[in-house]
């Protein structure tokens, strides 16, 4: 049970918005706005308002920017994407609330036959959908993507795409001191905090230790999320002018090693893997790749369902490296089965929400699938129309940055896209494994998108598109411009 420092938390952040806005440039408060309450502020805490989405530490900051952007700020708002896809995949992520819950409108029954008396016992029931739901829904997903809109907007020149890198490093150095005390002592943070766990205990120990868990949801998140701080401290180091540059990569390195004392087997696979590659690698070589994980990520849900993933084979291959991890994976793609087979009752708009899409004892309604993977959470929930607006909408920034590259082998890009575009797409990835998505990945897939809306010669030629993004007044800062009215 959240403590009460936990609701004032949630009640103090747009506060903290506030001030970021009024003292730091837009680009720096919009992705501190946003990361920080993912890493500061209370899991699973919330406050239940009748007929909206419940307000935690995803929806208010992105109610709390989008709020400061229109109302008190000087900067045109400007959050409609340019191209038609990614319009038309933004109101199909907003509105598929709707079919999803009028088709969803009847209760899941658990009912008990006893045999010596044909009588049946209600032994317990998942509400259906009403109508006083859509308005709900539709507020939730659309407050879900604020981040994608306007880092489009905000987060798309190269001020803004290094803000982005910064953040992610800075963030992950100054959460890498409580990370360490539960990795020695055991995952306690939120406790001392907030007054509660937010996960199983067991979960947290491996390799005869800890993993650190410190505001997140899982080990497995913070595990993510300092390996796409490692490759933005890579990309930053490959930059840094020679006078500082050992300093970048020293810093690096013990991102690197705090990775790794995350104990997440694929999170460091994949920091190994793409760290060097994104301080070596030229940057197209980055943007291919990221592409190539996108098309992944989108494609194998589709193979997933016609059963033309080898899952026994991998299983098989992952045996012989490491067993434990075998058995985990086993688990993963034994729940998949169940859950695309529970799915498949109603698979053009899901089961919507209260549990419905899991599978469960006929009699007693207990749960016994666990959903792993982002993609069969959305499957499940809104079906095929649900499934193929998000992971599009995602994917959508990288297929095209990937084929503008193709198309303009000489072009000239920015050096921290190819970073930026890498961690989207590893983050993707890891979406096929674990519920991995969270506000700053829409935030890296807007800014991606809006680049590629930048490198369109019609847009290059138009001087209204030029985004004015003048630092605003703070200590020191005498002769800047201020922006917030």
């Amino acid at each position: 049970m959240p403590n009460g420092i936990a609701y004032l938390m949630l009640l103090m952040w747009p506060a903290v918005c506030l001030v970021l806005f009024r003292t730091q440039s837009v680009e720096r408060a919009v992705v501190w706005s946003i990361l920080g309450g993912y890493l500061l502020l209370p899991p699973l805490a919330e406050f239940n308002l009748p007929l909206v989405p419940a307000m935690d530490k995803v929806s208010i900051p992105n109610l709390s920017v989008l709020a400061i952007l229109v109302f008190g700020t000087a900067h045109k708002v400007r959050l409609w994407p340019e191209g038609r896809v990614a319009q038309v995949l933004v109101v199909i992520l907003v509105c598929s609330a709707i079919p999803t819950v009028m088709t969803n409108r009847e209760p899941i029954l658990f009912e008990v036959l006893r045999d010596a008396d044909p009588i049946l016992f209600l032994i317990d029931a998942l509400p259906g959908q009403s109508v006083r739901d859509v308005g709900s829904v539709l507020i939730a997903q659309a407050l879900t993507i604020v981040p994608f809109l306007v880092a489009r907007q905000f987060l798309s020149t190269e001020n803004g795409l290094r803000e982005i890198l910064r953040a992610l490093m800075t963030g992950a150095l100054l959460y890498s001191i409580p990370s360490l005390i539960e990795i020695r002592f055991s995952p306690q943070m939120n406790v001392w905090v907030y007054g509660f766990f937010q996960h199983s205990f067991e979960q947290t120990m491996r390799a005869g230790g800890y993993r650190p868990i410190v505001f997140l949801p899982h080990g497995l998140w913070l595990a993510l999320f300092a390996c796409t701080a490692a490759m933005a401290a890579a990309a930053l180091a490959r930059v840094t002018p020679r006078l500082d540059h050992w300093k970048a990569v020293l810093l690096t390195v013990y991102l690197v090693l705090f990775l790794v004392a995350c104990k997440s087997a694929a999170s460091i696979a994949y920091g190994m893997i793409l760290v060097p590659l994104i301080y070596f690698a030229p940057r197209r070589w980055l943007v291919l790749l990221a592409t190539l994980f996108a098309l992944i990520a989108v494609t194998y849900p589709m193979l997933r369902n016609i059963g033309a993933i080898p899952t026994d084979a991998i299983v098989a291959k992952v045996a012989e490296v490491n067993p434990d991890r075998a058995q985990s994976l086993g688990y993963r793609f034994d729940n998949e089965e169940q859950l695309l087979d529970r799915a498949a009752e109603k698979p053009a708009f899901g089961w919507s929400g209260w549990g419905r899409s899991l599978v469960r004892d006929a009699e007693d309604g207990e749960i016994l699938t666990i959903p792993d993977g982002r993609w069969i959470i959305v499957f499940g929930s809104f079906g095929w129309l649900g499934y193929i607006a998000e992971f599009g909408l995602l994917a959508l920034p990288l297929l095209l940055l990937g084929g503008y590259v193709l198309r303009n082998r000489k072009a000239e890009l920015s050096p921290y896209i190819g970073a930026v575009a890498l961690i989207l797409g590893i983050t993707l990835m890891d979406m096929l494994l674990n519920a991995t998505l969270t506000p700053f990945t829409w935030l890296t897939a807007g800014a991606v998108l809006g680049y590629v809306e930048r490198l369109s010669p019609r847009r290059a030629r138009d001087p209204r598109h030029a985004l004015r993004t003048t630092p605003v007044m703070g200590s020191g800062s005498a002769g800047l411009h201020r922006n917030i009215l």
